[in-house]
């Protein structure tokens, strides 16, 4: 599978070529920094006095080199498509060794800094129900209004917490068959495929 870049991302490559192999390895460590801390404003700023370059170029060609090795670890290409992923920038074969190395050596702990990353979903623990419905009122002698109240127990983060819902029939019968639609969907070639790549 081959990682598709924009134009933009090309143009923040494009400063790699620019510079020695070392700073491209110093790249790289900074880019996993930047996974790890965060942006940093003062190294760019230094990296730039030294390349004699604006501070905007390096954080460019950084956030560039990011995003390919973030990119590439998120789907887990493998070396060959990695190799050809980057052919379509016209690097040097110097150039496009570094970034290979750089990325088969870092690939694991991007993928667990990606994980640590994101967010927590709550996951579903139980669910109890209750229908009640109301046969007559003070104005109406004669009415059957039913309502379906949900106590919904949800874990996240080893805590337990509960969301109580209440619906009418009609959409809780609408929200079923939206499910099972998405259901169906999954099962789909296409969806599975998408669903291989992410993993």
């Amino acid at each position: 599978m081959l990682l598709v870049l924009s134009e933009e991302h090309k143009e923040h490559l494009g400063f790699l070529p620019q510079v020695e192999s070392s700073v491209v390895s110093e790249f790289g460590r900074i880019a996993l920094e930047f996974l790890r801390k965060g942006t940093n404003p003062k190294i760019y700023e230094g990296a730039a006095r030294k390349l004699n370059v604006s501070s905007e170029t390096v954080q460019h060609g950084i956030e560039g080199l990011t995003y390919l090795l973030t990119e590439s670890s998120k789907l887990m290409i493998s070396e060959r498509d990695f190799q050809d992923s980057v052919l379509v920038l016209g690097f040097s074969e110097e150039l496009n060794a570094i970034l290979l190395q750089l990325y088969l050596d870092n690939r694991k702990e991007i993928r667990s800094i990606l994980n640590e990353l994101a967010p927590k979903l709550p996951s579903y623990h139980s669910l109890e129900w209750r229908l009640d419905v109301q046969l007559a009122s003070r104005c109406l002698r004669q009415q059957i209004k039913p309502a379906i109240t949900l106590k919904l127990h949800l874990n996240q983060n080893e805590t337990q917490t509960t969301k109580i819902l209440q619906t009418d029939p009609a959409t809780l019968y609408h929200l079923i068959q939206q499910l099972e639609q998405a259901l169906g969907e999954m099962k789909t070639n296409h969806c599975r495929r998408i669903v291989r790549n992410i993993k």
